[in-house]
């Protein structure tokens, strides 16, 4: 353990979504370890509003986010450029790389602090930019106990994983007037092999609301908007679509609201979870014991294909969701409910 009392840390964990949501504890952790530390989190920009009122945390430095191959906006250049010049004058007594990759990697090498600490034998030789590197984790492990384990490494003892948000869910007005209990489906994920057919989510909401009386809302962000379509056509009975018409904290609280949320395997999932509401994800070409909804009263379905989990973003016959039968789907949510 350090001997000074004021510890400045710098957490880098730059993204995803539910990445993101994962690491959540470990900032817990590392607070009860270091309560007069000073802890500054290094997090792309599209997902500061997760975390930037979030009571263990002193500083919130969002990072814009570089595509290669992608020309940047002026404004993009001078935002990174300040942050580069910030990172740099900066002196840290520890910094944490929690993401493993190249991209946290440079900025873990540019910042100034003589104990730089994350897994050994990372990807994409990110590793290199430690000077303390701890035994690789068992890669079975959720992400949750991985990420914990570094605060381990460091001395924290061991707590139940805490998940409180930087952000106050708040509930569209036109919903907060409702009494009509709603479910949430969230069809829509990065990969198109996350994907479960259209047809099957539209025969979910139907059941829903025809059988069980209860709302449903249909969300996901601006690209999941031509699926969010496909499902309301295809669907007999009504429903409510706000993909890509909420905020990130409308999105919370219509999540937290819901009486169930029933995902691909994407960040809201973990959203869902980490506020408390019970999930049904739909898992493909990924791993639930890795990435799965965290904590008790979840569920997830898959057909368990020897081939799955393939962890491709591509493939010419993606069997693990085509084939995965809605009725395998209403059987858990019928437990879950």
């Amino acid at each position: 353990m350090m001997s000074f009392l004021l510890p400045r840390i710098l957490l880098v964990k730059l993204s995803s979504f539910g990445d993101v949501i994962h690491a959540l504890p470990t900032l817990e952790a590392l607070r009860n370890l270091y309560p007069q530390g000073q802890i500054t989190w290094l997090v792309e920009e599209a997902f500061v509003p997760l975390i930037a009122g979030h009571p263990a945390l002193d500083e919130v430095w969002g990072v814009p986010r570089v595509r290669p191959g992608q020309e940047m906006g002026r404004d993009q250049v001078l935002r990174l450029l300040r942050l580069l010049r910030r990172v740099r004058a900066s002196r840290f007594d520890l910094v944490i790389d929690l993401q493993g990759l190249l991209k946290s990697a440079l900025w873990v090498a540019l910042a100034r602090s003589p104990r730089k600490v994350g897994y050994d034998r990372t990807r994409e030789l990110s590793y290199l930019a430690l000077t303390e590197r701890i035994p690789p984790y068992d890669p079975e492990a959720h992400a949750v106990w991985r990420y914990l384990n570094v605060a381990r490494h460091l001395g924290a003892p061991p707590t139940l994983p805490r998940f409180r948000l930087g952000l106050t869910p708040a509930l569209p007005d036109f919903l907060a007037s409702g009494d009509r209990p709603w479910v949430v489906l969230h069809p829509g994920a990065r990969w198109a092999t996350k994907l479960w057919p259209a047809a099957g989510w539209a025969q979910l909401g139907d059941w829903l609301s025809r059988e069980k009386g209860l709302g449903v809302i249909i969300t996901g962000s601006a690209a999941d908007q031509e699926l969010a379509d496909q499902i309301i056509t295809r669907m007999r009975e009504q429903a409510l679509n706000l993909a890509g018409r909420t905020s990130l904290p409308e999105l919370a609280g219509v999540m937290q609201k819901a009486r169930l949320a029933i995902t691909a395997d994407t960040g809201p999932m973990h959203l869902a979870a980490a506020l408390g509401t019970k999930v049904v994800a739909i898992f493909g070409p990924t791993s639930p014991g890795r990435t799965g909804p965290f904590g008790p009263g979840h569920r997830v379905v898959r057909l368990g294909l020897e081939c799955s989990p393939c962890f491709q973003r591509h493939c010419p016959e993606p069997r693990c969701l085509l084939e995965l039968a809605p009725d395998a789907v209403l059987a858990a949510v019928e437990k879950s409910l």
